[in-house]
């Protein structure tokens, strides 16, 4: 079970104003969409410095709370998927993920740098509902920064943003 709560941002929670949160880890990631309904997604995962993994993932539904499996494949089923089933440009985004004072992690996303759909979004992912919808970004000093609550709004998944933009 995914649990998590998603924001739109604008840029990296980094600078003056910001609590101090240690950068766990980055990747450069592109993914595909087979389906939307139910999701159906490929991804390349560069982490920086380290290793490429390539993730076959469903998931059902959306909001809050949702079933979300994830496998690994290898490079060759990837390439097939992506050039002999999907046929369309990948999503590129850089994914940043901070620790936060509370020991939940914070995932910033950029997505589509340079392209007119370019766009910032934020994710925290929690162990139950409760967790979830009691938890205030203000407890973390990130108030002004985690805003834009999107979690339970239609239209806000990457999965609409690739019908949006890739189909």
């Amino acid at each position: 079970m995914e649990i998590e709560r998603k924001w739109m941002v604008n840029g990296w929670p980094e600078g003056a104003g910001f609590p101090e949160m240690p950068l766990q880890e980055e990747f450069a990631m592109r993914q595909g969409y087979i389906s939307v309904r139910p999701t159906v997604r490929i991804r390349e995962e560069a982490r920086t410095g380290g290793s490429t993994a390539y993730i076959l993932c469903f998931k059902s539904g959306g909001g809050l709370a949702r079933e979300e499996i994830e496998r690994p494949i290898d490079k060759a089923l990837f390439d097939d998927l992506e050039t002999k089933i999907i046929g369309r440009p990948l999503i590129p985004k850089l994914r940043r993920s901070y620790l936060l004072p509370d020991g939940l992690v914070l995932e910033v996303n950029h997505v589509d740098e340079g392209q007119p759909t370019e766009f910032w979004y934020a994710e925290v992912e929690y162990d139950s509902v409760e967790q979830a919808r009691g938890w205030d970004p203000a407890s973390c000093g990130l108030a002004d920064y985690l805003n834009d609550d999107v979690t339970d709004q239609p239209g806000q998944s990457m999965g609409e943003y690739w019908v949006q933009t890739r189909l």
